[in-house]
């Protein structure tokens, strides 16, 4: 409210200055004419009275300038012309640069948030540039007379550049031009008019001056490249066009893409075809789940109508049937399949020995481009007496034969969450570790509850806010140590499960010895292309991030692939704008776009609907009925910011979303699609009408209600 009410009194401000300025036709005092005929006498009166006349030439300087209105030229003349060149090209290089700040100012006060809240996804790409190269961007439009500067005030008000920026830049950027009025205004005398100043061959030097700051940074960045580059012999004929490390799932992709438009590649894989997804990933992880949900709905047997309910298991041959749904969806990333479709799949050891070579097997690769798919591993923290125990992780929990009795799962993650579930249902004693105060970090405060809850419904122990400080064993008993503000809190386990998040794949195969440059993260650097600092070496999947999903890697594959391949005749910018995921805990989580955390760290402003699914019919008759919908949405619209669904096949159900996001769809236009019935995806539906009941016009309902009323007479 205070915010409204100050918008409008400095507009109020703004056209009350406006209407003097143009009702007393000051704009005459503002004109070359007027100047050049008071030459003499401002001159005199400046003898006369030195600090007075610096002072209100100024302020008038800076208000002309705040405000937008015609003679800052007029007044960079008299700048010369009453105080000389020195003197007056300090004066009108502060006095401008504060002028044009405030105006600046003013339209990012009045106007920025209603600019980007109805045309943010539009300005995306602009407001990214400015954020990354703002100053060069001002720099340059500030060197270039034939931009009008209050524009360019007005404009950059707009933007996310911050104040202090646009503040130092337009200083500089202005002083050149700056310099060159000043100077005239000296020889004021000479000059017939303001179109004589400015000559063509100065405008096209100042045009000059002004791109050079980009031109420089795009030298500079061809300059390394070439740097990088230049150690190393460019083969004159080539074996392949492209060769990808790693055949995960983002390695598939790419190779299979460049196969597709004819390219020759060789796909190199020193373990398993199919990397972790297939054989210590997502496959295992949801055939255990799968298996151990079955168990699950037994011990519901009672909801479903049955008086009771006993399956008798052999975890080994659970473990057994893990195992054989990997085989049989092998064959969809098997060597044979790719070899059909035109990739050369090399089994070894693949070391990247310069920008053009990779060795494998004791024979050199020549190739144009190289994609690095790597993916990742386990992180496995550097606690004290860890190694001592024959610890587990999402790498090799697949192999085990014997259920363990007592387990602790280090980490709330999501595959801790899912790993936790899966082990309790299957009849082992629990005990979750996380450091943070909720397990699900990444989720809102409410679903992360909700999940925990869950779990400790079904017997499992979570321990939150808890960090683990060693693992001790005496004599036969396992004991992991934990810090609980500030006290010890000991656990007692046989087999410890790590899952506290994963690390990217980026030594060991040559990226180290060609200078490849790394985040802060410790994944491959990569720019938008998703090229590296070496011009030829293109990354993708878990390695260089930022999502560690196989769908995201899939995803980016095709950026890689495309771009090593064509991007010296187009290339493409890998697109994050809806990037879906899910956590298969039981009910499930599923998200894409926002969240409220998000939305609050980001200074978002949100709408939020939610739809509670225990009112939908099909999970009521499917005894599924808990979880909810929460949609985020743009204040004042049905524009979708987020979605987050908790419930039965959550995964599923937020696809819906997952389009509506990508195509900037709204509510309106879910509420307007037929649904079948009974459907668990009726769900999204309902969300969209309660956003919509929330927004129902009641003032043009109660019209209609009397206007019913007057047609019944």
């Amino acid at each position: 409210m205070k915010s409204k009410f100050s918008k409008i009194i400095i507009l109020l401000t703004i056209a009350a200055l406006m209407v003097v300025f143009f009702a007393f036709d000051l704009g005459q005092y503002l004109t070359f004419d007027y100047l050049k005929s008071r030459q003499l006498a401002l001159e005199a009166y400046h003898a006369d009275h030195k600090l007075m006349t610096m002072a209100v030439y100024m302020a008038v300087y800076i208000l002309v300038a705040a405000l937008s209105l015609p003679g800052a030229a007029v007044m960079t003349l008299a700048g010369g012309a009453i105080f000389g060149l020195w003197l007056g090209l300090l004066l009108v290089s502060f006095a401008s640069t504060i002028g044009a700040t405030l105006a600046f100012l003013v339209a990012r006060f009045l106007l920025k948030d209603y600019v980007q809240d109805k045309f943010g996804d539009r300005l995306k790409a602009i407001n990214e540039g400015i954020e990354k190269d703002g100053a060069f961007y001002l720099f340059t439009l500030r060197l270039v007379p034939i931009f009008p500067f209050f524009v360019i005030n007005l404009v950059m008000g707009l933007t996310p550049i911050r104040v202090g920026v646009f503040y130092v830049v337009s200083q500089i950027g202005m002083l050149a031009g700056t310099a060159v009025y000043v100077n005239a205004g000296t020889q004021l005398a000479k000059i017939d008019s303001l179109s004589g100043i400015l000559s063509p061959g100065l405008i096209f030097s100042f045009v000059l001056l002004g791109i050079f700051p980009l031109i420089a940074k795009k030298i500079i960045a061809v300059i390394k490249a070439k740097k990088i580059m230049a150690k190393y012999t460019r083969p004159k004929k080539f074996d392949y066009n492209l060769v990808v490390i790693g055949a995960g799932a983002a390695g598939l992709v790419t190779s299979l893409i460049a196969a597709t438009v004819r390219a020759k590649v060789a796909l190199i894989e020193k373990h398993k075809m199919g990397g972790d997804c297939l054989n210590t990933g997502c496959v295992p992880s949801k055939s255990l789940i799968r298996s151990a949900k079955i168990l699950s709905y037994v011990k519901r047997a009672k909801e479903f109508g049955f008086e009771s309910g006993n399956i008798q298991f052999d975890f080994a041959k659970v473990m057994e049937r893990v195992q054989k749904v990997i085989q049989k969806i092998e064959p969809h990333d098997s060597v044979e399949r790719y070899s059909k479709l035109g990739v050369e799949c090399i089994s070894g050891d693949a070391k990247i020995t310069s920008p053009y070579t990779v060795e494998v097997n004791g024979k050199t690769l020549t190739t144009k481009k190289i994609v690095v798919a790597s993916g990742a591993r386990p992180f496995v923290p550097p606690i004290p007496g860890l190694e001592k125990v024959t610890y587990l992780t999402s790498d090799n929990v697949w192999e085990i034969r014997e259920l363990p009795q007592r387990l602790v799962v280090l980490g709330g993650g999501p595959i801790g969450c899912e790993l936790t579930q899966t082990f309790c249902r299957l009849g082992s004693t629990v005990t979750q570790v996380e450091m943070m105060p909720q397990i699900m970090g990444r989720e809102d405060t409410d679903v992360a509850g909700l999940i925990q809850e869950k779990l400790e419904s079904e017997g499992v122990k979570v321990l939150t806010g808890h960090r683990a400080k060693e693992v001790k064993i005496e004599k036969d008993t396992k004991t992991l140590v934990c810090d609980y503000n500030g006290k010890d809190v000991y656990v007692e386990f046989d087999v410890i499960l790590v899952a506290v998040g994963r690390a990217a794949n980026i030594s060991g195969f040559g990226l180290e010895e060609l200078g490849v440059e790394l985040t802060p993260r410790k994944t491959i650097s990569a720019n938008e292309l998703l090229q590296t600092n070496v011009p030829t070496i293109y990354c993708a999947g878990d390695v260089v991030g930022p999502y560690q999903f196989t769908h995201v890697a899939g995803h980016q594959a095709w950026y890689a692939s495309v771009n090593a391949l064509f991007g010296g005749i187009k290339s493409f910018k890998v697109d994050y704008k809806a990037v879906p995921w899910a956590t298969y805990t039981d009910p499930e989580v599923a998200r894409v776009g926002l969240n409220e955390i998000d939305a609050k760290e980001k200074n978002i402003a949100y709408e939020l609907t939610r739809y509670d699914i225990d009112d939908l019919d099909r999970a009521i008759a499917d005894s599924e009925d808990h979880g909810y919908i929460k949609v985020l949405t743009k204040p004042g619209t049905d524009k979708i910011l987020g979605v987050t669904i908790v419930g039965a096949h959550a995964g599923d159900i937020i696809s819906e979303y997952v389009f509506a996001v990508k195509q900037g769809l709204g509510l309106n236009k879910i509420l307007g699609t037929i649904h079948i019935y009974p459907t668990m995806a009726e769900a999204n539906k309902y969300a969209a009408g309660e956003w919509k009941k929330a927004h129902a016009p009641e003032k043009i309902l109660k019209w209609l209600g009397k206007y019913h009323a007057w047609t019944r007479g």
